[in-house]
């Protein structure tokens, strides 16, 4: 089985080996063994069900929540070569009699499906008919009330046991607790399934938190690094989605917006603009992006806290899908905190609980000071493999910590108790801080032994120590409205017992970062950047002219590889990473026709294997 697998990933795919663990989520898939698939964004986890599918008798059910995902996945397919189609709300009544024909004609070998489509009317039954090899769930954390986007259409897919007895149930994801997973496996009735767990680090991202200040300058000095390459920013908020887009394309920058209170169309406009490279940042709510499948994007920033880490490891994710080095940003405020808690009010009693915990470990890791990679790495249960990451803005020494942090933490956890732990955060920064407002004159707080004790530090630098002391447990909010308590660790501080960290900015000088001497610059080893540039206008042009994404023609990774092995003869073009049979028929002349004529121009060797 492994052997017919290694044969198609080189011949529809032009992959010579495997990424961890998908030789064994491979080998189970296609001995008809139920799964359980855990791998991050970019882990390759489609490749899992979709190679085995290829070498097996009869079509794969492939059960995915969005019709962009669906329609990604299929065209992705059938640029390799391989028959595969979806079913969805987009399709005419022709359309679906005509994909129903090449189902019952045993032409397909995998078929996209929502769960909706597939367990309501009469589908489940057609497909009963059909020869079915295996099935396939994707984003199976829907299934999970734990989860981080439960779904109560996924529930129903338990049916598909009873329905399919002999066929094999696979389940794959990108986030999932230990709790999501036995959940998960309950949910579906796995049948002894085996259970598969990458690790969730992904090094070649790097991840950087900052506090909130001057939100534009501090996009653009992140956007500013990646010029004509793909961005995404996410906010909460619509109106900030919208306020943040026209801002920056003032400045200049192709960017457009992605919310669900657009039109369908001009939402649909605008996310076909950036994944075919028309515009190069799209400005987006958490609406955007699920199963989106473009490996190319660069950079994701978050300008406001996720309401999750599940949420966050995901949405981060979309970068670096290449496996090429890309930037994760995080810059937040404790209000953010407070709109998630807002959203969240009106939720079922269990799920805000849920929902709350999970919101409060997002904060405690915002203004944490432990490695970005670990931290994320700890909620999951795993740990890093090494003391420093050097791939996050702890490690990299971009954040220091101060010499005198006991004294102010002294004074903070002072303040919470002269205050009788009856006030939030905010509050006692601005009596911390010596403030006038008219709420601490007339509950005549400016009279307390603590009332300016931090007088000559910014407002916004005591609420981020604040919750760094939180973070660690010194300070826990309590109630409804989150009113400071001193806990059991605060108390060892108050006493002189021990000593928290607690952040200053690091002072350097502000520098100008290059492609060349961003992180990650072991990828571009040997790569002719002139040469890269014009593969990569060729491609947009090619796939512009096809009408399809540009990543579906080559990726990244592959255009390096060219750039860097200057490839001019078939048998070369083909040993290019991710070159298969179908992209070498369809792309190969003309890819070197521009690669030839470079080499000529500016004398260069060409194939240089």
């Amino acid at each position: 089985m492994i052997n017919k697998i290694q044969k198609v990933l080189k011949k529809y795919w032009g992959y010579d080996s495997f990424l961890p663990l998908q030789r064994e989520a491979m080998q189970s898939a296609g001995t008809n063994h139920d799964s359980l698939v855990v791998l991050p964004t970019g882990g390759g986890k489609s490749l899992c069900y979709q190679a085995p599918a290829v070498t097996m008798e009869g079509m794969a059910i492939v059960v995915s929540p969005l019709i962009s995902l669906m329609k990604d996945q299929v065209d992705s397919l059938n640029e390799c070569g391989i028959p595969a189609a979806r079913i969805d709300s987009t399709q005419n009544a022709l359309e679906q009699r005509d994909i129903c024909a090449q189902i019952r004609n045993n032409q397909l070998k995998l078929l996209y499906v929502s769960p909706e489509r597939l367990i309501g009317g009469n589908f489940l039954s057609f497909l009963t008919r059909a020869h079915i090899s295996m099935i396939a769930i994707d984003e199976a954390h829907c299934v999970s009330m734990w989860g981080h986007d439960f779904r109560p259409e996924y529930h129903k897919l338990s049916l598909l046991k009873q329905t399919f007895p002999n066929i094999a149930v696979h389940a794959y994801t990108a986030t999932a607790t230990e709790q999501v997973r036995m959940d998960i496996i309950a949910r579906l009735t796995l049948d002894n399934p085996t259970v598969l767990i990458g690790s969730f680090d992904r090094p070649n991202l790097t991840y950087k938190f900052q506090r909130r200040d001057n939100l534009i300058d501090q996009l653009t000095e992140i956007i500013d690094r990646h010029q004509d390459e793909s961005g995404i920013i996410y906010r909460i908020s619509r109106k900030d989605v919208e306020e943040t887009c026209q801002k920056l394309c003032k400045k200049g920058y192709r960017a457009a917006p992605y919310h669900a209170g657009m039109e369908d169309n001009k939402r649909q406009k605008n996310q076909d603009a950036f994944i075919k490279e028309k515009v190069d940042i799209i400005v987006a709510t958490i609406a955007f992006g699920m199963g989106i499948d473009k490996s190319n994007v660069r950079y994701v920033i978050h300008a406001g806290m996720p309401k999750s880490l599940e949420n966050y490891q995901q949405e981060s994710g979309r970068a670096g899908r290449d496996g090429l080095e890309a930037e994760c940003h995080l810059i937040y405020s404790g209000n953010d905190f407070h709109i998630w808690s807002f959203i969240m009010q009106d939720m079922e009693a269990r799920a805000k609980k849920i929902a709350m915990d999970k919101l409060n470990h997002m904060f405690q890791i915002c203004s944490g000071i432990t490695c970005r990679h670990q931290a994320i790495l700890s909620y999951f249960d795993q740990s890093l493999d090494k003391d420093n990451c050097g791939a996050c803005d702890v490690c990299l020494g971009e954040v220091d910590t101060l010499d005198d942090a006991q004294i102010i933490s002294q004074k903070i956890l002072s303040n919470i108790l002269r205050l009788d732990q009856h006030y939030g955060a905010e509050y006692n920064a601005l009596v911390l801080t010596g403030s006038r407002d008219m709420r601490i004159l007339e509950n005549r707080h400016d009279q307390l032994s603590t009332y300016g004790l931090l007088s000559e530090t910014p407002k916004k630098v005591v609420r981020d120590w604040i919750g760094q002391l939180t973070a660690q447990g010194c300070i826990k909010p309590a109630g409804e409205y989150n009113v400071l308590n001193v806990a059991e660790p605060g108390w060892d501080v108050l006493r002189g017992k021990s000593t928290p960290r607690l952040l200053k900015p690091a002072k350097k000088k502000k520098t100008t970062v290059t492609k060349s001497s961003s992180a990650g610059s072991e990828s571009w080893q040997g790569v002719d950047r002139a040469l890269f540039e014009i593969l990569r206008i060729l491609r947009r042009d090619t796939a512009s002219s096809k009408g399809i994404p540009a990543y579906l023609v080559f990726g990244d990774t592959s255009l390096r590889d060219m750039a860097r092995l200057r490839p001019t003869t078939p048998e070369n073009f083909l040993q290019v990473h991710g070159v298969g049979e179908q992209k070498h028929k369809q792309y190969g002349k003309i890819f070197m026709k521009a690669i030839t004529r470079h080499c000529q121009a500016n004398n260069l060797e060409m194939n240089v294997i």
